[in-house]
């Protein structure tokens, strides 16, 4: 590919996802939000979390591609860390002590 068409794709990407934002945030400005909206925008967080961090656990560069107990035991510990103190930043930091922790004894 060429510059101008990498630089093509990357403005077009940037300008669709502007307009994508705005069309939501933008043109509801300062009016009140139904309740329906408000309740399932409580669940972006916890719906991005596990798209993230999927593939990385089922399918990590850092093996080739294999799965291992390291990165499993880190999801087990994360899912249970989030599901006993309902908080993503607990859970977070308990898959990444068990990750690390799991890295440097096996």
């Amino acid at each position: 590919m060429s510059d101008l068409t990498i630089w093509m794709v990357i403005l077009g990407l940037g300008i669709g996802t502007f307009l994508l934002r705005f069309s939501f945030l933008g043109m509801i400005g300062g009016r009140q939000m139904p309740e329906w909206a408000l309740r399932h925008l409580r669940y972006t967080a916890v719906a991005v979390l596990p798209a993230l961090v999927a593939p990385a656990v089922a399918w990590p560069v850092a093996t080739g591609g294999q799965p291992d107990a390291a990165r499993i035991l880190a999801a087990i510990a994360t899912v249970a860390a989030g599901i006993v103190t309902r908080n993503v930043l607990q859970a977070i930091l308990a898959g990444a002590v068990v990750l690390y922790l799991a890295l440097w004894l096996i």
